[in-house]
């Protein structure tokens, strides 16, 4: 075994960590937790107050808002919330 080799991977110290434990899970292209809220907000806009033009316009600004957040932070709703836990008067 090269010098290189040893010091990269340790003999019994590796773990294969498969794709889909790392990655978010989307729906569409938005997390799939934000997709979901938004579409219930859409469809109860839509179906139960029968406005289906302002039901079908949130619902579309929310889901490309969402990917579009998605695509330059995978992870936005949690930073989101962290955000939201700490005061304003802890600011740097």
């Amino acid at each position: 075994m090269s010098e290189t080799n040893s010091r990269d991977a340790l003999t019994g110290f590796f773990a294969p960590v498969h794709r889909s434990l790392t990655e978010i899970i989307l729906l569409g292209g938005a997390p799939r937790t934000v997709a979901i809220a938004n579409g219930t907000l859409a469809a109860a806009i839509g179906l139960g107050l029968r406005l289906w033009i302002p039901g079908l316009i949130i619902w579309l600004i929310g889901h490309m808002a969402a990917v579009w957040a998605a695509k330059r932070d995978g992870q936005f709703v949690d930073v989101v919330r962290r955000h939201l836990r700490y005061p304003a008067h802890l600011q740097a």
